[in-house]
């Protein structure tokens, strides 16, 4: 395997397809990033503006700022922050607005909790590229709405969604394609995902030394209740949201636990089988990674069971048994990664072959090499897809820039080992 020929490809998609598009062609001269450009790259400019797309935005160029130091890159994630910080965060209630009308206006005051953790894991990593400790404090804020009005701490887990003033709400779906349903899988996945990125910018701040003081004037006590509401979220995807005759998620639950469905998400659980992982080896007990690291290896074994012959990964299989045959961009990003972390961590080196094929297939299906970004998705029938946005409220740029960075580093440390499987957490340095 040619891991500088797959490295130099990542980084080319990056910085040249995926990064300059939103740089050159989503900013918004009245602030922040405009809301949607449509499949064939028609700008909407009265598009409203989501909780998800500008978390995610923020996320990305945080990271992004990270792994390569491009001060563009820095520039743009401070404008996604302080329009999040500006627009977004309810200052009367606390939480965060699901979305906003094109000039900042809030539109849908609902508290999407899936939303408010990705805010925290936005501002969290912003932290990480800059030290901006204000960011870090509103992260903690938001993290102490969803423990006191989305936690459930009779029957364990999280609700999905509340009103503006935390009421119960009818309508708690993140959408149409949703159940209508209290708990799921990939609200308790991102809520996760949220912590664990929390969690490590605080022990950063600390510096994991035992540094007893404080971080910005909270007792370091707050280190400990994130560690513990992560912890406790894993555990339930490991007791609870995995099925443990499949291994598959289980997708929707009402307020008891009792499953509402049978469907299989082929992304979600490649996507879950490596941010278990990541947040076993942020949490740092060695007894629950081990545990991690078993279940994971299923959860990801059971995803291959939509992979492809040509490295590409199908969307899902209905309860009635259909599947939907679509190959949906952000399924084809988290397959690489997982595939990449089985290698890393599971000693699984065949992996990184199949996580390069899969790459090849993104780069030829899924790459609009001349207008930038992805496509949504290679339709059942192999076009593609035209419908749905290249840019919008659910089109953002963080799974495929992830699969960059995240995959870039997996190669790095597989190359450094000598693709002998590396055990230790990769947050150790």
């Amino acid at each position: 395997m040619d891991y500088e020929l797959f490295k130099r490809e990542l980084l080319e998609n990056l910085t040249v397809n995926i990064l300059p598009y939103w740089l050159d062609r989503m900013q918004d001269s009245r602030g922040g990033f405009y809301g949607r450009r449509d499949a064939f790259d028609s700008l909407d400019e009265n598009a409203p503006k989501g909780a998800i797309l500008n978390a995610r935005i923020l996320w990305t160029f945080s990271a992004a700022y990270i792994a390569t130091e491009n001060p563009d890159y820095l520039k743009a994630a401070k404008r996604a922050r302080d329009y999040i910080v500006e627009f977004f965060i309810d200052n009367e209630f606390g939480g965060a607005y699901w979305s906003l009308n094109a000039d900042g206006t809030p539109l849908d005051t609902k508290k999407q909790f899936y939303a408010i953790a990705f805010i925290i894991y936005g501002l969290s990593e912003y932290y990480r590229a800059c030290g901006d400790g204000e960011s870090l404090d509103i992260a903690l804020r938001l993290f102490n709405d969803i423990e006191t009005y989305s936690r459930d701490r009779e029957k364990a887990g999280y609700r999905e969604a509340a009103t503006r003033d935390w009421q119960p709400i009818a309508d708690m779906r993140l959408s149409e394609h949703d159940a209508n349903s209290s708990k799921t899988m990939n609200t308790h996945l991102h809520i996760l995902e949220g912590y664990t990125n929390l969690l490590r910018a605080l022990k950063e701040k600390r510096g994991d030394a035992g540094d007893r003081k404080s971080v910005f004037n909270l007792e370091i006590d707050e280190v400990e209740i994130v560690e513990e509401a992560t912890k406790n979220l894993l555990e339930i995807f490991l007791d609870r949201i995995e099925n443990p005759h499949t291994h598959h998620l289980t997708l929707f639950f009402d307020d008891d636990w009792n499953k509402l469905d049978d469907a299989e998400s082929y992304g979600h659980d490649i996507e879950a089988s490596w941010l278990m992982l990541e947040s076993a080896h942020v949490i740092g007990d060695s007894a629950l990674t081990e545990k991690t690291l078993n279940h994971t290896a299923l959860i990801a074994d059971a995803a291959f069971e939509g992979r492809c012959w040509d490295g590409s990964m199908v969307y899902e299989r209905h309860p009635d048994g259909r599947y939907d045959n679509d190959k949906h961009w952000w399924v084809q990003a988290e397959n690489v990664v997982g595939q990449l972390w089985l290698a890393q961590f599971h000693d699984r080196p065949e992996e990184v072959r199949r996580a390069y094929q899969s790459w090849r297939y993104i780069a030829e299906n899924l790459v609009d090499n001349e207008g930038g970004e992805w496509y949504w998705s290679r339709k059942s029938d192999g076009t593609v897809n035209r419908t749905d946005d290249k840019a919008g409220f659910w089109k953002c740029p963080y799974h495929n820039s992830r699969m960059c960075i995240e995959a870039l580093r997996s190669l790095s440390s597989l190359q450094k080992s000598d693709s002998i499987p590396n055990h230790d957490s990769p947050f150790d340095s």
